[in-house]
């Protein structure tokens, strides 16, 4: 009897893709779990948990991302100084305004696992407030 092999994929069978996605007037949430999908490589037939089998992601226009609701004034970013009263506090509406592709950035990392697996995925997500971007020369393939 012929005992079956699990298949583990190895560093240099993988391919990585550069993807563009545009997130021009696009829900925040949704965005953000398609995003974190393809950092993963859930879309692929090979995907294997804990494998970094995952794509590049390129964001544009992430000053133009929407949100439904009243979460533009009720949703609140912390961050803390490490001192004593030193907790800040912004609104999504003023975080969109000064920094953009921290809204995203926060969005998309809370939809993925919180250890080394995760930080070295976040590394493959480029974010950028505007149209134009510097990954040109990876062709990046926009996102249907």
């Amino acid at each position: 009897m012929a005992q079956q092999k699990t298949y583990y994929p190895k560093e240099k069978d993988l391919t990585r893709n550069w993807v563009l996605v545009d997130a021009n007037d696009q829900n925040l949430g949704r965005l953000a779990s398609r995003i974190a999908q393809i950092l993963l490589g859930k879309h692929k037939p090979d995907f294997t948990p804990g494998v970094d089998n995952g794509d590049f992601v390129v964001v544009i226009n992430a000053e133009k991302v929407r949100v439904t609701g009243n979460k533009l004034d009720a949703k609140m970013y912390y961050r803390h100084s490490g001192y004593p009263g030193g907790l800040k506090t912004i609104a999504l509406r003023d975080q969109l305004k000064k920094h953009p592709e921290r809204v995203l950035r926060s969005a998309v990392w809370g939809m993925l696992p919180k250890n080394r697996h995760g930080r070295k995925l976040m590394r493959k997500l480029k974010i950028y407030a505007g149209p134009h971007h510097p990954h040109e020369a990876q062709n990046p393939e926009p996102l249907a």
